[in-house]
């Protein structure tokens, strides 16, 4: 025989493992300091600028 499953608190755990995995997404995002959040604005905006002196015209 299978295993009997309660279908609410299977719902509510794939609810809690999804707020995990936004809670960890936004840790990511907004839990930097703004040293750090200077520091990527930088590279990103000196790959953009790397990338705009190679095109070819």
């Amino acid at each position: 025989m299978s295993e009997i499953v309660n279908l609410r608190t299977a719902r509510k755990r794939k609810a809690r493992e999804a707020a995990a995995k936004d809670a960890a997404a936004n840790r990511s995002a907004y839990g930097q300091t703004k040293a750090e959040k200077q520091k990527r604005k930088a590279e990103t905006d000196k790959a953009a600028r790397d990338l705009d002196g190679k095109k070819r015209e």
